[in-house]
């Protein structure tokens, strides 16, 4: 039964029904958008620029969470008071009645009704003046030479959209015909409550659907302290700003920085950086206590700083929050992604809930047979895309009695609904190298024999058993090591230098074990590679001499040798899954994407080309940063619980970015050479290693498609390189991403440097795919290929047999299954592990696809606005592409019986809800999940 607020405001308004999507609202820009517009004399327009209508438009709510599309600036409410420019209107002349019509979302009082009294929700219906506006000019006074103001209240009109749960508001000003182009729209909320403004429309009066209309948008909170700066669509340099925004421009970012003092309050807008040392709760536990990651000991990129105060029992710990961690206010899920994923969490938790009730005292219990692992997966209930035509409350509905039906069981991983035995068989272990969740981590072998860069007097011997000898055995003497590595036929996971300084310490940890480990591969003539050899290393200990010793597939016949053989591919996959989540996921997309957008908002204005550009791509990120801070990768969380290497989880991606991770590798063909896997041929187009190594052929594609789009887009605001240099604002976003976010590496010299437009055409290439498909091809894969256990486990929990001696021998020949299955994880990591991966796997509700979202800035420009068009029409290419590679027979690393097509860089086309599974749904623009 409905609250009384609610209730009143169900009276006058309308409930939502389904997502507010951008590109179901496309804008149709103005036919000459980059004209100024200002108001006229009614009856007699004039042909100049200066007779033109002007207008402030959200024509609806464009987007779900394009919250900061326009510019915003805080001052206190002590300043409205202050300011000689309010309400200083020309008498003198003769003026036009211009109306201003404002959206405020009003889905905020479903989504927390017990904040809101009846008193308030009357307020903000009948009260008549709770909203001022103020229209700015971009010329400065001519009288003055002070900048050019004129204020009104907004009253509401009790009008609401049919699909969105909205109020409308006008205002209407008697603007002088000399006032010029408006240059901005200040907001100020003088309600109890903060309020999320959707648009703004001023048009003259009589006159609201005028061709010449020039588009802002809001989609953003205004808190009752706050005033509130909203600009145009037009795009400026900074040495190309009106004159009559120019200071508005520079206190919006000097606002949005702080000060760097006290805790955020979560209603503020303030970014900043700090360490990662919110990861523990000593105060709870000192066995939670984890060391700060950034800074010279662990290097690390930064996160956004929240001011919390330190623990007492560890000085150098901040508090944690018993609520969410604060996260600067626009960058917030909205209400229907909040409570959607907080659904899908909380059902998911409910699916593994009597599982972990019967396994919490006993989290060593393996399960009892590879029957009881299958039988935790309702066939025909598969890992399939959400509809997303459902309003939020029917859609909540149906997932909860979808969920309800198939209680303590989960959805079936694809991987195991296309083959059931694909988990066992090597051709799947090795294609998933190129084809899986995780195909950034093959390299090709340069130089044999292999060797540790390691101490060895603390480590133990530095060469590989993994022999000449050993290697031309397992592929039958057709060439010799050498010829295999001169001919780039070898390649390697290599776990081995990585994972061994932490054997000991993971050792002495419950329920879990690790080694170092060494996986080769052979490519076949068939363009596929087959794996030949395992090497499992134990350090040494002052006890103990150093343990070792290489598998490979059950080439003495025995079966005992293909016990061994899955046991050590168990390791591996382990290892691999691992790092995945530590690094190719979180470290190499979550982690180091958040600096970026902390410098952008603090360095560069909202009118600048280079935040509109990139702003799409920034979409949430820091928000489910901040819950993976909390709740995944915390001390006692998801991540430590349930993979390798345990409590030592975050140390091990600071010691990876530490030794690995450089920016200008990060792009996909630097990273490809890299590893061996792809050279520069002499007309500069990459020529693979592997012909059929699914994740560079469709990566390269996009990566071609983003590189053109963002040249298109750079050369259009940069004709020189000299604007690039003389750019004031995106020098000290480059500056700052270096020396603040990534403050660990910015001694480094292999920083690129913003002094071209191929420079500058790099960097943001490397950023947009690092958000967008890099974060989707690891993303979305998690549940359809680790969703089932035996197929990729999370952690190794038990010591290879030869390594415990006769004793593991002899248990290993009386029951091999057990071994394997005390192997793999428990039954409490794995219900741990599940709901994680399934949630991760998830497609949001109204996510915003690249290639198909445009931002409002960019179809305001005409030229911007065809090479977005250019660029939507070669992702269409792609999709045709990606899909004959499919079904090409000849590509046996994504076709064949019981194959997975490799989908996951594959650009959305149509209704992502209309796909078969989550993997084809598309490319978010962001990393939204």
């Amino acid at each position: 039964m409905a609250t009384a607020p609610m209730a009143l405001v169900a009276a006058v308004l309308s409930p939502s029904h389904g997502p507010r999507g951008f590109t179901s609202k496309a804008v149709v820009p103005p036919s000459n958008p980059r004209a100024a517009a200002v108001p006229h004399r009614r009856g007699r327009r004039s042909s100049s620029a200066r007779c033109a209508i002007s207008t402030v438009n959200s024509n609806g709510r464009l987007a779900e969470a394009d919250r900061a599309t326009a510019a915003v600036a805080t001052v206190g409410l002590q300043d409205l008071q202050a300011t000689p420019l309010l309400r200083r209107e020309r008498h003198d002349e003769e003026t036009v009645t211009m109306i201003a019509r404002v959206t405020v979302h009003t889905d905020s009082i479903l989504q927390d009704p017990g904040k809101w009294s009846f008193g308030s929700i009357a307020d903000i219906l009948f009260r008549p003046n709770w909203l001022r506006l103020e229209l700015v000019s971009s010329e400065l006074d001519p009288k003055t030479g002070e900048e050019w103001e004129i204020s009104s209240y907004a009253h509401n009109q009790g009008r609401h959209d049919d699909t969105e749960f909205t109020m409308v508001l006008e205002a209407s000003f008697a603007v002088p015909v000399s006032f010029g182009p408006v240059g901005a729209v200040r907001v100020v909320n003088e309600h109890t409550r903060e309020m999320e403004i959707g648009g703004i429309t001023v048009f003259r009066e009589g006159e609201e659907s005028d061709s010449d209309a020039v588009t802002f948008h809001c989609n953003s909170w205004v808190h009752p302290v706050d005033k509130r700066t909203f600009f145009p669509l037009n795009s400026y340099l900074p040495s190309q700003t009106p004159e009559g925004v120019a200071r508005l421009r520079k206190e919006e970012l000097q606002a949005i920085r702080g000060d760097g003092q006290g805790e955020r309050k979560s209603y503020e807008r303030v970014y900043d950086y700090d360490v990662y040392n919110d990861l523990g709760d000593p105060d709870r536990d000192l066995d939670t206590k984890r060391p700060v990651l950034g800074g010279k000991d662990r290097p690390y990129p930064r996160r956004c700083r929240t001011g919390r105060g330190f623990t007492k029992n560890d000085p150098l710990s901040e508090k944690r929050s018993k609520e969410a961690f604060y996260v600067p206010r626009d960058e917030a899920f909205t209400e229907r992604k909040n409570l959607t994923f907080k659904a899908k969490f909380a059902l998911e938790a409910l699916n593994a809930s009597g599982r972990k009730i019967r396994t919490k005292d006993h989290k060593s219990l393996s399960f009892p047979s590879l029957a009881a692992i299958d039988a935790m997966y309702k066939d025909g209930f598969r890992n399939h895309p959400e509809k997303d035509d459902l309003d939020l409350w029917s859609s909540l509905i149906h997932e909860l009695e979808e969920e309800l039906g198939h209680f303590l069981q989960f959805e079936m991983p694809e991987i195991h609904d296309k083959d059931k035995f694909a988990w066992f068989r090597d051709e799947e272990f090795a294609r998933e190298t190129l084809a899986g969740m995780n195909p950034l981590s093959i390299q090709l072998v340069t130089e044999f024999p292999i060797f540790s860069e390691l101490d060895e007097a603390t480590y133990g011997p530095a060469d590989s058993l993994i022999t000449k000898e050993l290697i031309e055995e397992q592929i039958n003497r057709v060439m010799t090591a050498e010829e295999a590595v001169k001919n780039k036929k070898l390649f390697m996971l290599d776990y081995h230098d990585m994972l061994l300084p932490y054997v000991h310490a993971v050792r002495e940890l419950d329920n879990t074990t690790l080694y170092a480990s060494r996986t080769l591969f052979f490519l076949t003539a068939d363009g596929t590679l087959r794996p030949i050899a395992i090497e499992l290393t134990r350090p040494k200990s002052k006890n103990k001499p150093q343990w070792r010793q290489v598998f490979t597939p059950g080439s003495d016949g025995s079966v005992t040798g293909s016990w061994l053989w899955q046991l050590a591919k168990a390791h591996v996959l382990a290892h691999d899954t691992g790092y995945h989540q530590l690094v190719s996921h979180w470290l190499r997309t979550h982690c180091c994407v958040e600096p970026y957008i902390i410098a952008a908002n603090r360095q560069l204005s909202q009118m600048h080309p280079i935040f509109r550009l990139l702003h799409p791509h920034f979409r949430f990120t820091m928000e489910i940063n901040a819950m993976a801070r909390n709740q995944l990768i915390s001390a006692d969380g998801i991540i430590e619980g349930s993979f390798a290497p345990g409590k030592h989880c975050m140390e091990l991606s600071s010691a990876v970015y530490d030794k690995f991770w450089r920016f200008d590798m990060e792009a996909l063909p630097a990273d490809l050479i890299r590893r061996g896997m792809a050279v520069e041929g002499k007309d500069g187009k990459l020529e693979l290693t592997i012909e059929d190594y699914p994740y560079a052929n469709d990566g390269l594609l996009i990566w071609d498609a983003i590189k053109e789009w963002v040249s298109d887009y750079v050369a259009h605001y940069y004709p020189s390189a000299s604007d690039i240099t003389g750019d004031e604002e995106l020098q000290g976003w480059w500056t700052e991403v270096r020396t603040k976010g990534h403050a660990d590496k910015q001694g480094e010299r292999w920083w690129p440097m913003l002094d071209s437009r191929d420079s500058l055409v790099q960097v943001l290439s490397t950023i947009i795919w690092v958000a967008s498909a890099h974060h989707a091809a690891v993303n979305f894969g998690q549940y359809p290929y680790a969703g089932y256990l035996p197929n990729r486990p999370t952690t190794a929990r038990q010591i290879m047999p030869p390594e415990e001696g006769r004793k593991g021998m002899r248990r290993l020949a009386l029951e091999p299954e057990k071994v394997l299955l005390d192997t793999f994880p428990s039954q409490f990591q794995s219900t741990l592990a599940l709901p994680v991966l399934d949630v991760l796997s998830t497609h949001s509700p109204g996510e915003e696809y690249i290639g198909t979202h445009a931002d409002p800035a960019w179809l305001a420009e005409g030229k911007i606005r065809s090479a977005f068009e250019k660029f939507r029409g070669r992702m269409m290419e792609i999709v045709a592409e990606i899909d004959d590679w499919n079904e090409d027979p000849e590509r046996k690393n994504r076709h064949g019986a019981g194959v997975v097509p490799y989908v996951l860089l594959k650009p959305c086309y149509g209704d992502p809800a209309n796909k078969t599974t989550v993997m084809e749904m598309g490319i978010p623009n962001s990393i939204s999940i």
